[in-house]
């Protein structure tokens, strides 16, 4: 008995098969491409995603005996939004990625008329471009054809998870769930549903939006024709992050992850009641049963961590991979007052400045690469300290997973930074893993969360230093140096 488990992230899909024990039998992994039409915007072809997701799904299943597999988990890039023909499929536009600024004047503008509060109040969320609403608003005012076939029934909207379903059930299937629904501003996180009073607001038909369903159970069935031969129940779908918090086994309030991803995203566990923040968090849905409860959590979303490693990568071209940061940075004991602000699409929580943009300061003669590479990796420390300090209860731990949580010398700096042990799973692909475990609940692989919690085993724990000071004075610098990059692309 196994699981198929699709993770439709934002540079890449990766496809695994999770066996009953919790072990990953077979993985396999295709990227797709970033368009960058203007400054700020950030792009999708929602062909290539499906294109992707094939090929990951091929190069996985000639690895495993299909007749093993009991059903599928989905979990996905959140707030990318897409439109797609009912009948053809077929996509009009790119997808608008969570990562895009383009929307900065619709959030002034409904900020200026009032609405944020309210829109707080229902959603748990800000008004800010990373989230859904603001995207489709900006399609209908710019995009004015397109649009009116949105409003007359022909083309469905809705995020990478609805699409790739629509996909693999040749288009019977329009469905989502709360966790991926809460992140569009168009849910009432209280009721979780989807409201009226933000639809209107947005502009949005509701007609055109998934129908809502639970996060496990036999939610839609693929089609032999358009999914590699396989006639199997989806049955676990969630967004990326809480996806993470599930297959970190975070099933008790309290319980918290961070997940290093394109983004890191924190969220914690807060079981049945609707939690508020004044600090920048995010309330969000983390998942719900197919007995209706809803569990919550809060979230510290930050935009660019593992991007400004692909930076350096791709863009200065001063590493040659992601794996090679640990060794570059450990040739230098410290980034010499060297900071990295890494506010490449604005920055998310606790700050929350879309006009934000990317600072390097404290460079000198003797500055070098290495420098540079450890101010990044550092840099992804101070911004999970940032939200964690923010986060109403004390942590004893945190679980972390992501491809950076590989990287011995960020776990190790992040612990010093927090003062709490760093705690990493031997098994990192979590998103992944927690989209097989609801498909797994979902199909009767597991009876349980308890029997879940027991497939999650410790890779290493990373105790914090006793420098506290050291600590304390580089993380102020860090502070003083965010402060510089706010508003910088009103300058």
């Amino acid at each position: 008995m196994s699981i198929l488990a699709i993770d439709a992230g934002t540079t890449g899909v990766t496809a695994v098969v999770v066996t009953r024990d919790g072990r990953i039998a077979a993985k396999g992994y295709q990227e797709f491409a970033q368009h960058f039409p203007r400054p700020g915007w950030v792009e999708h072809s929602p062909e290539e995603i499906w294109q992707a997701t094939l090929e990951a799904c091929r190069e996985v299943l000639a690895q495993v005996d299909r007749t093993e597999l009991e059903g599928i988990g989905i979990t996905n890039q959140r707030e990318t939004v897409l439109l797609w023909d009912r009948e053809t499929l077929g996509s009009p536009r790119r997808a608008i990625v969570w990562q895009d600024r383009r929307t900065a004047d619709v959030c002034t503008r409904l900020r200026e008329a009032g609405h944020e509060e309210r829109v707080t109040e229902l959603t748990g969320l800000r008004l800010d471009p990373y989230f859904s609403g603001t995207k489709l608003a900006w399609i209908a005012e710019h995009e004015p054809h397109t649009w009116a076939l949105v409003e007359d029934g022909r083309y469905a909207v809705g995020t990478v998870d609805s699409y790739l379903v629509a996909r693999m059930t040749r288009g019977l299937h329009h469905v989502t769930d709360v966790s991926n629904a809460c992140r569009t501003l168009l849910m009432d996180l209280s009721t979780g549903d989807w409201s009226e009073e933000l639809c209107s607001l947005f502009g949005v038909p509701r007609d055109a939006l998934p129908d809502l369903v639970p996060n496990w159970g036999e939610l839609a069935v693929t089609d032999p024709r358009s999914f590699l031969d396989l006639s199997l129940p989806i049955a676990g779908l969630a967004g990326d992050q809480q996806s993470a918090l599930f297959g970190q086994t975070c099933f008790d309030v309290g319980d918290s992850k961070c997940t290093y991803g394109t983004g890191s995203f924190i969220l914690t566990n807060c079981g049945t009641e609707l939690p508020r923040s004044d600090a920048g968090l995010l309330s969000t849905a983390a998942w719900r049963s197919p007995d209706g409860e809803l569990t919550y959590a809060l979230e510290g979303a930050i935009f660019v961590t593992g991007a400004a490693v692909q930076w350096l990568r791709d863009g200065l071209q001063i590493v040659g991979s992601a794996a090679e940061t640990a060794a570059i940075a450990a040739t230098v004991p410290s980034s010499e007052g060297v900071v990295f602000v890494p506010a490449l699409t604005g920055l998310g929580a606790p700050d929350w400045d879309p006009h934000a943009r990317g600072l390097i300061i404290g460079v000198t003669r003797g500055t070098t690469r290495a420098h540079l590479v450890r101010a990044t990796l550092e840099a992804i420390a101070f911004e999970v300290r940032d939200v964690l300090e923010t986060m109403p209860a004390a942590l004893s731990s945190l679980r972390v997973d992501g491809g950076a949580s590989a990287n011995d010398l960020l776990c190790q700096v992040q612990a010093d930074q927090i003062g709490v042990p760093v705690e990493r799973p031997r098994l990192v692909e979590t998103t992944a893993l927690g989209a097989a475990f609801l498909a797994g609940l979902g199909t009767g692989v597991w009876s349980s969360t308890d029997e879940l919690r027991d497939t999650w085993a410790l890779d290493r724990s990373f105790t914090p230093g006793r420098d506290r000071t050291a600590y304390d004075s580089a993380h102020a610098r860090w502070r003083a140096a965010v402060e510089r990059s706010k508003g910088w692309a009103l300058v």
